[in-house]
């Protein structure tokens, strides 16, 4: 009996060392090609850790967020800012948890992106701000428009995440992924294997892109070190977005929220226009449009229909 312990307890320590080796080599190696360069831009000291963003152009400041997801960051606006910078002070953040961005071992919740957001445009930006915002970010920068009037001029979304999956509440079940995610080690391990190169790809292939060919070498990669930079603590983002900690109900701030709402969608994914047309149940003047050929991430598949259509607003 012994024996078959003294075995488990030898087996358990060696697969234990071998999946903390293969977190040191990921780690390693996920930041080698230097993607995500700091120089570029600034940090603002926040209350849970500092967040890089980068600045912009002159003109009426427009304040961009990408889409809630530990391998994306401000990258996400890449080709869409060199055209907004030509009328606009274009800032573009990488959201605590993300890219260049701190990522501390905190539960991550809709009122605290809320938080970040508010606090960014009163303290960095300073005066009123247009917004563009992508997939589940849409959440809480209607949120943090409804809770304060004085923050947001124009607000835009790209593909907003369905009404009904942001009244997914945590649950015990959903709780207990979320700490499992946290461990320090087998944690990180799934983690990382939730997080590889051809998961990336996969991510691109059948959400982000509508074209295949149109997939870049240099974007994965700029996604994948996202994912793994600050030696993968962008699973404390992942478990707490896993749990449901980052949904919330955004129907009562839809009907309350007076700015100007412009919904872009994808006019080949049936799913974007039935979630369109259900913001539009709760709010009747959302402007909307559609973009063909194209996916989850317009911006960077087609930036000059996107930039197109953006600036079709304004007039």
């Amino acid at each position: 009996m012994k024996k078959n312990i003294r075995h488990f307890l030898l087996l358990t320590a060696l697969a234990t060392g071998c999946i903390y080796g293969i977190n040191k080599v990921i780690n390693a190696t996920s930041g080698l090609k230097k993607m995500l360069d700091t120089n570029t831009g600034h940090f603002f000291e926040w209350r849970y850790g500092n967040i890089f963003y980068t600045r912009h152009g002159e003109g009426s400041p427009i304040l961009l967020i990408h889409d809630l997801h530990p391998a994306s960051s401000s990258y996400e606006w890449n080709r869409l800012i060199k055209k907004l910078e030509k009328d606009h002070t274009v800032y573009a953040i990488d959201l605590l948890g993300c890219g260049r961005s701190d990522k501390p071992n905190l539960t991550y919740t809709n009122y605290m992106f809320v938080q970040l957001i508010t606090d960014f445009v009163k303290k960095i930006i300073g005066i009123k701000t247009d917004v563009i915002a992508t997939g589940d970010s849409c959440s809480f920068t209607l949120m943090a428009a409804n809770m304060d009037n004085s923050i947001f001029d124009k607000i835009f979304f790209i593909s907003p995440s369905s009404l009904e999956a942001l009244q997914s509440n945590p649950t015990k079940q959903r709780n207990l992924v979320k700490k499992l995610i946290e461990l320090p080690i087998i944690g990180t391990f799934f983690y990382n294997m939730q997080m590889t190169e051809d998961k990336i790809t996969d991510l691109f292939e059948n959400e982000y892109f509508n074209k295949k060919s149109f997939i870049s070498g240099k974007t994965k990669d700029y996604y994948y070190e996202s994912a793994h930079k600050c030696c993968s603590n962008g699973k404390f983002l992942y478990g707490s977005i896993l749990g449901n900690y980052t949904n919330i109900s955004i129907i009562p701030a839809l009907k309350r929220v007076e700015n100007d709402i412009f919904i872009i969608g994808s006019r080949d994914n049936e799913n974007s226009i039935r979630i369109i047309d259900s913001y539009l149940k709760y709010d009747e003047n959302i402007q909307t449009a559609y973009i063909s050929k194209c996916s989850k991430l317009p911006q960077l598949e087609d930036p000059e229909k996107t930039y197109d259509i953006i600036r079709m607003f304004y007039e």
